[in-house]
């Protein structure tokens, strides 16, 4: 053995108590200080976000059609005079009042606000016998229909009537339950929200200067007409589902499209990336179950009644059940409506990249006077 370097020819043999492996209390530091950078809090918020967001949209689908009930559903009388205000009266005051009756002198004035939408049936007394009609419109959404027809039922059960039942204003062919419409607004809406998160992820969600934020809004105008034009062809000469009304649903969708983006880039400027989120809440949380697609709002809970006709969704289904059904009667308040939305999201958008962009620049302002001064301190005089 060489005193200057010693050699092992047999290797050391580590103790049956200790492990084949182990950690290093550094290395098990190491490895919960990556799991912290990894995860840092603001993915934590996110995702406790996204929890958030999915436990809302179970409440409010489930809370809005878990047990639809008629609510003061207008329905209009024709009976004799002597009658007349007893049955009004009668419907009215049924238990829950499902029903909110009205007196008109003829089946012609019942049937102008049934296909005008004014009223959702036409009840007639029959002035002999036992035989009642009504005058339904199927037109205005299949489930509300159903829920008339089983109120008077009831009614007509009870005083030891019978009834019969006329559609006035029957679904097109293609339109199966009055459903075409809502999902055409659902996809409408759901294309403008995605290509203006898109966007958002593309070029950052914050536009970087006012003129951005106009640039980013008319690049969505093109995408509109397209999606509003595709959704028309698809609903009308491809399916047959809405037929007949092809230039309204065309620009009706290229407006839904645009008000959705607008809104998105609207959020994505106040919040950044949470925009999209409060977007999904807006749109997706509330504006579905609330439009009216699979129970009108006459059948919906108070609160999603309440706010149906104040969101897109809501609006975009009746401005199509008017076009479609209603000779586009009192299609304005729905436009109106969107339009709203539509401008105030261009507003905030516009305004808020403004304001951001000023907040930076003057940021770096100041950044750049303190580089200055220590880059170049200023020299005493003599």
């Amino acid at each position: 053995m060489d005193r200057g370097r010693m050699t092992l020819t047999t290797p050391i043999k580590a103790p049956d108590s200790m492990p084949a492996e182990s950690v290093s209390p550094k290395q098990s530091q190491g490895f919960v200080a990556e799991l912290f950078v990894a995860i840092t809090p603001r993915t934590v918020f996110l995702v406790f976000g996204v929890l958030l967001i999915q436990l809302a949209f179970v409440f409010s689908y489930v809370g809005a059609f878990h047990h639809p009930t008629p609510h003061q559903v207008p329905v209009v009388v024709v009976a004799p005079a002597q009658i007349s205000g007893h049955v009004v009266t009668e419907l009215s005051g049924l238990h829950g009042q499902p029903l909110s009756a009205t007196a008109v002198p003829s089946e012609a004035a019942g049937l102008t606000l049934l296909r005008d939408g004014s009223a959702s049936a036409v009840f007639i007394v029959g002035p002999a016998g036992k035989t009642d009609s009504l005058l339904v419109a199927s037109g205005g959404g299949a489930a509300v229909v159903t829920a008339v027809e089983d109120v008077f039922a009831q009614v007509e059960a009870a005083g030891h009537r019978t009834m019969a039942v006329t559609d006035a204003v029957p679904e097109q062919p293609g339109d199966g339950r009055g459903l075409s419409g809502f999902y055409l607004v659902v996809g409408w809406l759901v294309g403008g929200y995605l290509v203006a998160a898109l966007l958002g992820i593309a070029k950052g969600a914050r536009p970087a200067t006012t003129r951005r934020a106009i640039h980013r809004l008319i690049a969505i105008v093109p995408y509109a007409i397209l999606s509003g034009l595709g959704g028309a062809i698809i609903v009308g000469p491809v399916l047959g589902a809405l037929t007949g009304h092809f230039m309204a649903l065309w620009w009706l969708g290229a407006l839904l499209v645009f008000c959705a983006a607008a809104v998105t880039i609207a959020f994505q400027v106040l919040l950044g990336v949470f925009g999209i989120g409060l977007t999904l809440i807006l749109f997706v949380v509330l504006g579905n179950p609330s439009a009216g697609g699979a129970y009108p709002a006459s059948l919906l809970p108070p609160f999603w009644r309440a706010i149906g006709n104040s969101i897109p969704n809501g609006a975009g289904v009746e401005a199509i059940r008017r076009i479609v059904y209603f000779g586009s009667y009192d299609v304005v308040g729905s436009l109106v409506v969107i339009a709203i939305y539509t401008v105030a999201g261009m507003a905030i958008a516009i305004t808020g990249a403004s304001v951001l962009a000023r907040r930076a620049a003057a940021g770096q302002s100041d950044v750049s006077v303190v580089i200055g001064r220590h880059a170049a301190p200023p020299t005493l005089a003599a």
